[in-house]
């Protein structure tokens, strides 16, 4: 897995809607739905109106809570952006995508409205003052709770924007333009609320270094052989010349400085290159991460050589944490990490104290070691020696914050799908830790939950305590047999009991969004229902009294009548599946007989039957008439089987992937029988499909069954030695494990594939390992081999896909191979 990019910090949004659908556009002038030609067609293609509908149903708002939990910021959902939006220019540089004329990173979604809204009553304030064709890219509260600020993208006139709400007059105001959001949101609130930290393009002549520069000479890279195995993941959009490093140095540079209220700004620092920018929770000193040559053409910027140093808040040096070299690949092991620090970070309880962790094993999982991770601190003036505050026998995986006595640690260990939670003392680290979890990361059954955060006075995310101090809460999905029923414990830190005050109740899927007192009594929470979608309460269970903040309707009313059954059924070797089960409307399968089902799933991989064997998801979850997934196919008058359980399993010693296809193929055997029994569908009626690593699912089942009509395979992977370093969980490299990659790889056996596949790709994805090469290869081995396929590739379109005309294109091409290759439900009985 790529690195994840490092963004500064701002307070969560809450989704209405998880599976939200987009607003409502004027309809294009394309092609309308008729079947598609074996030979390439020619310009984008409609589906049939019933699949229109479901691309242009109305999405629902997204929510930011305030800090003080009686506001939020409402914000506005837009359609799906055209094609001609998608296709503006991009840079593809170390990793990154940018928007050169707006010095932004890529997107191509917004916000398009704001207003405020009371949590007590569910009243809306319109804001005033707001930018002409608003496109909101991200937003943060004020710690005081008096401003919001957000970053408004224009990409028309190349205008990167810091905009404030007052919240009192409810009026928004431009702050200043000529923000740099490559590599972050671009601002952060300072502690005291008197103005933020920014990220700004560097002021004076700079003129863009040429995108084709006549070449000086060739690119050169080179290895010393040291003997040493190394993973490098095959990464997207890296660096390929110098001229390439130029344009990264123009278009990632910044000035950090601080701008006030006012709009007045003071620069703090140097310009550079900033993986990271934040300022300590006193507001005194600023911790850096600024990127140094060289650079790679290998890794993306994340693995970059770095200088971590703390500055004062007029920019000045104060200490040079470390000095990182470049990373070009680990030890083998998704547990390997980088030597030196790493995850570095202010506490958030504290005035200026650093936290770090550093590997104690040289970063290597492979070598034995009793302790894996040590956790130091360096407080302020930072002129003593680092401090330890735990020795960890996995990886740190981070602190849950609340005061100088009370703090959640966390270690993981992936090889064994292991979990630790630690309650700590950090003002007293002699006192030994008291472990409050210690289970399997993939024992849904039995996730205590993760602890809810409050935002203190001066922005920082902190535990949220009971009125009393002695408790704090914890949030978890409720997994159980019945399907997941969200909850909030009160959890008693003296005796490390906990006590549930909510729960979800059977026939509706509430999920606690925030407590709203110190008692766990007010919680705001969104709650949906099968045909009903997520809407906001705030519930009062002292008075048994509860609001409706929201009025969200059904996106698509005509999908109302969809039915959902969550179902469970066993494996050969009895491992227990579950699956969605989705009927369409005023379908009697008694009445009506088998219809034609779509199956589509995404394998998983586990060290245990047991935690394999467990519940996933919610009956009482909202049936979301998405487009992305197969639920579209119901309003075909298809049955959907969504997300069966195809589990891949290695106990203790055993690697799962080198049993991959024989687990893989008894699921689908599960699946397909059990739909056969509910007598909902019938073999040769039965089509398989997914995305990414469910569209190399999709190729091997073809590969190695005849249980399906036809597949569906998008933006995947086929050929694993082209992801030589591991691939999904797979920690071992081709060399260490070549009959598993072989015998994993459909392209080895494109022969077998009797019944039709169609191949959708994005022209330009950027996810690590689906080079869009898979997919031409796979497409070019099935029709040489005298097979049955068909291949898209999307322009602009990278692992997911955002333009409208894309998307109802992947619908088209969709629909009518479903179709024509596994049968039509008549139109009078869908």
């Amino acid at each position: 897995m790529p690195m994840p990019r490092q963004r500064l910090r701002r307070l969560p949004v809450l989704a209405l809607l998880a599976s939200a659908l987009l607003l409502s556009v004027p309809p294009l002038v394309l092609a309308q739905a008729q079947p598609l030609s074996t030979q390439a067609s020619s310009g984008y293609q409609l589906p049939s109106a019933a699949l229109q509908a479901i691309v242009d149903a109305p999405r629902a708002p997204s929510l930011s809570l305030s800090p003080k939990g009686d506001l939020a910021v409402q914000m506005g959902s837009p359609s799906l952006p055209s094609i001609a939006v998608v296709a503006q220019p991009e840079l593809k540089l170390a990793g990154l995508r940018i928007h050169p004329r707006t010095f932004s990173d890529s997107r191509f979604s917004f916000g398009n409205s704001l207003s405020l809204k009371s949590i007590a009553d569910g009243s809306e304030r319109a804001i005033t003052g707001l930018p002409a064709n608003l496109a909101v890219a991200s937003l943060g509260w004020s710690p005081d709770q008096r401003y919001v600020a957000f970053n408004h993208i224009d990409s028309t006139a190349g205008a990167n924007e810091l905009w404030l709400v007052d919240v009192e007059r409810a009026q928004a105001h431009r702050l200043l333009g000529g923000l740099n959001t490559v590599l972050g949101d671009g601002y952060a609130w300072l502690p005291d609320s008197s103005g933020l930290l920014v990220r700004l393009q560097p002021v004076g002549a700079r003129t863009a270094p040429p995108a084709d520069p006549i070449p000086s000479g060739p690119a050169i890279q080179s290895t010393e052989g040291d003997g040493q195995v190394r993973a490098i993941r095959t990464y997207q959009d890296l660096l390929g010349s110098p001229a390439d490093a130029a344009q990264f140095d123009y278009y990632t540079q910044v000035q950090p400085a601080i701008v006030s209220l006012g709009g007045k700004v003071q620069p703090v620092g140097q310009p550079g290159i900033y993986l990271g920018l934040s300022l300590s929770p006193d507001g005194n000193y600023l911790l850096t991460q600024k990127v140094q040559r060289p650079y790679s053409y290998v890794v993306p910027v994340s693995a970059f050589p770095r200088v971590i140093e703390v500055l004062d808040r007029s920019g000045r040096f104060v200490h040079r944490l470390a000095s990182l070299p470049l990373v070009e690949g680990l030890p083998t092991g998704n547990d390997a990490v980088p030597t030196g620090p790493r995850m570095v970070s202010w506490r958030a309880d504290a005035p200026a104290t650093l936290v770090w962790a550093e590997a104690q094993d040289g970063g290597d999982p492979n070598r034995e070691a009793p302790v894996r991770d040590a956790v130091l601190t360096l407080a302020a003036p930072f002129d003593a020696a680092p401090a330890t505050l735990a020795q960890l026998g996995s990886r740190y995986a981070g602190i849950a914050w609340g005061n100088g006595q009370v703090a959640l640690l966390n270690e993981r260990w992936f090889k064994t799908r292991w979990a630790r939670r630690w309650q700590i003392a950090p003002d007293n680290p002699q006192l030994a830790p008291k472990l409050l979890s210690d289970r399997s990361s993939q024992d849904r059954y039995n996730d205590p939950g993760m602890p809810l955060l409050r935002t203190a006075d001066n922005g920082q995310r902190l535990l949220q305590f009971s009125d009393d101090g002695q408790a704090i809460f914890l949030a978890g999905a409720g997994a159980s047999e019945a399907g997941d029923r969200p909850f909030v414990d009160r959890f008693d830190l003296a005796s490390a009991s906990a006590t549930r005050v909510f729960q979800s109740t059977p026939g509706q899927y509430s999920q606690p969004l925030a407590v709203l007192d110190g008692q766990g009594q007010r919680l705001l929470v969104s709650r949906e229902s099968p045909d009903q979608p997520a809407n906001l309460f705030v519930i009062d269970q002292a008075a048994g009294s509860e609001r409706q903040l929201t009025d969200i309707a059904h996106p698509v009313p005509a999908l109302a009548g969809v039915r959902k059954e969550q179902i469970r059924y066993a494996r050969a070797d009895g491992v227990q599946l579950t699956a969605e089960l989705l009927l369409p409307p005023g379908y009697d399968a008694k009445k009506d007989g088998p219809r034609p089902v779509l199956l589509w799933a995404y394998p998983g991989e586990f060290k245990s039957a047991a935690t394999a064997s467990q519940v996933t998801g919610s009956p009482d979850r909202f049936n979301a008439p998405s487009y992305w997934g197969p639920q579209a196919m119901l309003a075909r008058g298809w049955v959907v089987l969504n997300n069966p359980s195809m589990p891949i399993i290695g106990e203790g010693d055993a690697e799962p992937n080198d049993t991959y296809i024989e687990q893989l193929v008894a699921s689908a055997e599960a699946a397909v029988a059990e739909i056969e029994r509910r007598g909902v569908g019938q073999r040769g009626k039965i089509a398989v499909g997914g995305h990414s690593y469910g569209a190399f699912m999709t190729a091997n089942l073809l590969a190695h069954t005849r249980l399906f009509a036809a597949g569906i395979a998008r933006s995947g992977a086929y050929n694993r030695s082209l992801t030589p370093f591991g691939f999904q969980a797979e920690e071992r490299n081709y060399w260490q494990a070549t009959d598993t990659y072989q015998k994993m790889s459909p392209f080895n056996y494109a022969d077998r594939i009797k019944d039709p596949i169609l191949f959708i790709h994005g022209e330009q994805d950027n996810n690590s390992g689906t080079f869009p090469i898979q997919s031409e290869r796979m497409f070019a081995a099935v029709k040489g081999l005298g097979g049955n396929a068909r291949l898209v590739m999307l322009p602009n379109e990278s692992h997911a896909y955002r333009a409208r005309e894309s998307i109802l294109h992947m619908l088209a091409e969709t629909e009518s191979w479903l179709e024509q290759h596994v049968g039509k439900v008549p139109a009078a009985k869908r």
